[in-house]
């Protein structure tokens, strides 16, 4: 079915500012990483795992318990909390050809390879209509600004949450570019044409704080209870 080579970015730095030291700390019995890995090797369509890593510990348990993902060593220019994550992407594009490059986090246990995979197939079947994809949720709440005016409604006209205009948050689970729309917008993971996939909450649950890890674990857990 698929004749083109796609490669999954993954991206983990050895330390983290707001969970200390979160692509190792142990989620459901084994590093948080190994949860996204054994997920999306799944996937029908990804051809090549990459991580992008300034880690030995990462690379070395990598090495034993995922040998097909091929190691990218962070050079010490894109190492630092403050380094965009165009760059780390740019970097690896100039290591790992590819015709279709995603990326995603280690923060987003939840994703299914189910999920990825359609938008894959979405992306692949538009024949050009869009040059990228990322994944949000859609929100149907009142929004304000901080000034406290609304964005999406009208105080005077109480509307059921359900009939207001939808918001779309980026939740970063993944993005889908290739190297021509990463360079046609001065390397950027969104290009001019993108189309948004919509994702379930509990799917799309990131991990940012210590409260984020709990949550997503927890979800995680019976998730995988229920399966």
């Amino acid at each position: 079915m698929n004749a083109q080579k796609i490669a999954l970015l993954i991206p983990m730095k050895g330390n983290s500012e707001r969970v200390k030291k979160k692509n190792l700390r142990i989620f459901d019995g084994h590093p948080l990483y190994h949860a996204i890995i054994k997920e999306l090797k799944e996937s029908k369509l990804i051809t090549h795992f990459v991580v992008n890593t300034d880690c030995e510990e990462i690379k070395e348990d990598i090495k034993k318990n995922f040998p097909f993902i091929i190691i990218v060593d962070r050079p010490k220019e894109i190492c630092g909390d403050f380094v965009p994550m165009n760059d780390v992407i740019d970097y690896d594009m100039g290591q790992i050809n590819a015709d279709i490059y995603i990326q995603t986090h280690s923060t987003n246990p939840l994703l299914r390879h189910e999920t990825l995979d359609k938008a894959i197939e979405q992306f692949l079947n538009a024949k050009g209509e869009y040059d990228s994809v990322f994944s949000v949720t859609r929100l149907q709440t009142r929004f304000y600004w901080e000034d406290g005016s609304p964005i999406n409604h009208n105080p005077n006209e109480l509307l059921r949450t359900q009939d207001l205009p939808a918001v779309f948050e980026e939740n970063s689970n993944f993005f889908i570019f290739t190297k021509d729309s990463f360079d046609s917008v001065g390397k950027k993971r969104i290009g001019k044409k993108p189309l948004m996939f919509p994702m379930g909450k509990i799917e799309s649950q990131d991990i940012d704080e210590p409260e984020d890890f709990i949550l997503a674990e927890t979800l995680y857990k019976i998730r995988h209870d229920i399966r």
